[in-house]
């Protein structure tokens, strides 16, 4: 056990530092390459975003483990991008996270039609922290204060799950969240938690290894949620091929659906195969 402890603390730091490529690298492409981000919860560079400016803020008066401070400005990046291509390929009856299911936030906060306000938000939040930080440095409250930005930093970072498992959950499917980010969280969280226990208490503080344990458990969810929609239930009225209405001279629709041939006035008319029960609700 000695051995793989060891093992741990020595490749979990390159990993720690290189997780936010290897987690959503492959949500962006496929943002990018499906030109939409429906079924993503833009919550979640929200989340990531904030989370990791504080814990930035927070290094300096922790000063905890180097690869924790890499994975967070590697984590800003990251997310930025996400959140970029994300807004730029919104669809045009775009809903943000839940909204047809909850009530609106105030000021529709996050919910905004405009990328301009999203940025706006980040640009003042980070620009406040560093007046902040400029204006207690020189203070005996400079300690207590970074303290407080860790553990409000470690507890938003700990729900980050819980949208995307809200969302799949109303929609009783993952469809649009790609699998490969639900098993890098499942994997990443695990060898992070391991660790975090594994490493000596300075350079990992307990709140890292709380919100890691509860964390990794919301990973748990969404494994599990996949494992029992998948995609979630098909689309009927967006993949059928409905057929035109029954011709006057010839067979027309049956009670239970059909197809047939027939001849109208200006030609030849056929009806596809389709259940009665879709086309009525067409």
């Amino acid at each position: 056990m000695g051995f793989l402890n060891a093992a741990v603390t020595s490749i979990a730091p390159i990993f720690i530092a290189t997780s936010p490529i290897t987690s959503y690298a492959d949500q962006i492409y496929s943002i990018h390459r499906t030109r939409s981000s429906a079924g993503f919860s833009l919550d979640i560079p929200l989340i990531m975003l904030v989370a990791s400016i504080l814990k930035v803020y927070y290094w300096f008066g922790a000063h905890f483990s180097t690869s924790l401070l890499l994975q967070a400005l590697l984590m800003i990046t990251i997310h930025l991008l996400l959140l970029h291509v994300a807004l730029s390929n919104r669809p045009s009856t775009y809903q943000p996270f839940a909204h047809s299911m909850s009530a609106p936030r105030p000021y529709n906060f996050w919910q905004w039609r405009s990328p301009r306000p999203y940025w706006t938000f980040l640009s003042y939040f980070t620009l406040t922290l560093l007046l902040l930080h400029f204006l207690l440095s020189p203070n005996e409250m400079f300690i207590p204060y970074t303290s407080l930005l860790g553990y409000v930093a470690l507890a938003i970072e700990a729900t980050l799950p819980l949208p995307q498992l809200l969302s799949n959950y109303q929609r009783r499917g993952c469809k649009g969240f790609r699998v490969s980010v639900i098993i890098n969280w499942i994997i990443g969280d695990t060898f992070k938690m391991w660790f975090f226990f594994a490493s000596d208490s300075d350079s990992v503080p307990l709140g890292f290894k709380v919100c890691g344990v509860f964390q990794a458990l919301c990973d748990l969810g969404l494994g599990a949620q996949f494992w029992i929609w998948g995609d979630g239930p098909e689309d009927v009225e967006g993949k059928a091929v409905f057929s035109p209405p029954p011709v006057e001279n010839g067979f027309g629709m049956s009670e239970k659906g059909g197809y047939g041939i027939g001849m109208g006035e200006k030609g030849v008319g056929v009806a596809v195969d389709i259940p009665m029960e879709a086309w009525e609700r067409r």
